[in-house]
């Protein structure tokens, strides 16, 4: 494994380790919706919007490092690098819109509603579509990981039977050096 997979891995690590703890209450607001569990949501998303700048930046970082790592894998041009890599990347845009695009104005919603427009209906569907949206970026870092992990598969199952295909040659070869001492 090098450099970039490293990068790639333990940015994806990092989101989902942060999407499953947001899971614990994502859970309970998409499949067990009650009070408490409301009261939850809006206090989890709350500490979890006002976190200090330093916690933002790094998951902008990491976010960027994923990124950078997966365009740096790309650059290749081989076959697996377009396949995997490719798809990799697609994926991890695609998360990082929906967190950019569903996860942000929904906290927002939730932390700072707008006086006089969102009610609290809007703040428990915003809390709704901010779960939802977490588990869609769970499947899609997941796919990213399993990706990784096929690339790397595939390169070994590669590399055994190049190995095999170079054994076969030098056997033939040595046989070939036999015949012609005869």
């Amino acid at each position: 494994m090098g450099f970039s997979q490293a990068a790639v891995l333990s940015s994806v690590s990092f989101f989902l380790g942060v999407l499953f703890i947001c899971f614990n209450v994502d859970y309970r607001v998409l499949y067990a919706l009650d009070e408490q569990a409301i009261t939850d949501g809006f206090q989890f998303y709350t500490t979890f919007f006002n976190s200090p700048p330093a916690i933002k930046a790094m998951l902008h970082a990491m976010m960027g490092v994923g990124v950078v790592a997966l365009i740096s894998k790309i650059s290749k041009w081989d076959e697996s690098a377009l396949f995997f890599d490719g798809s990799s990347l697609a994926a991890f845009i695609f998360s990082i819109a929906m967190f950019f695009a569903v996860t942000i104005p929904s906290m927002r919603t939730i932390v700072d509603p707008v006086p006089d427009v969102d009610t609290r209906q809007d703040q428990i569907e915003a809390l709704q579509v901010l779960g939802a949206g977490n588990t869609i970026i769970i499947v899609l870092l997941t796919a990213v990981i399993a990706l990784q992990a096929g690339q790397e598969y595939a390169r070994r199952v590669e590399q055994r039977e190049l190995q095999k295909i170079i054994e076969e040659e030098k056997k033939e070869a040595a046989g070939g050096a036999d015949k012609k001492e005869q």
